[in-house]
């Protein structure tokens, strides 16, 4: 069970993350999907707000780096893996299909849930079948493991 501290903590933290990409224009999708298009409305506010992210990510992982132990666990879990490969790429081209077709990502996705818009409600179950079919089909034991394709 998560000790108290840990919870309010993950709460702030994915509270202000909700807050700042509602405000940054990250959660409306015709805002994304101009940015995504150089050819047509194009609008590059949101290299500001992606600028804005990395200067503060870097310095983030600079000092986790370098710290001991993170605040509310025993160990870092830090990624392993740094091969390219086919499942990387496919995952990256689908997930960028589907954040410029649909103007969303995870996030954003689910810091505009509340707003109850049913364009928004649609793209998130579709989202979500998305994620359940590929966890279906990979090789950690879904569909692709038993029928020996992965």
């Amino acid at each position: 069970m998560k000790t108290l501290p840990v919870v309010l903590a993950a709460l702030g933290a994915g509270l202000l993350f909700g807050l700042g990409l509602i405000v940054s224009g990250m959660a409306d999708p015709a805002k994304v999907q101009n940015f995504l298009d150089p050819l047509g409305r194009f609008d590059p506010s949101l290299a500001f707000v992606m600028g804005g992210a990395i200067a503060v990510t870097v310095p983030g992982f600079f000092f986790a780096r370098r710290a001991m132990r993170p605040l509310f666990a025993d160990v870092f879990q830090w990624p392993t893996r740094q091969d390219v490969d086919g499942r990387l790429l496919t995952g990256t081209g689908l997930f960028g299909i589907g954040w410029g077709l649909g103007g969303f990502c995870p996030g954003p996705l689910v810091a505009s849930v509340p707003l109850m818009n049913p364009g928004t409600l649609v793209f998130g179950i579709a989202m979500l079948v998305g994620m359940v079919v590929a966890r279906l089909v990979t090789s950690d034991g879904g569909l692709g493991a038993r029928l020996g394709t992965t």
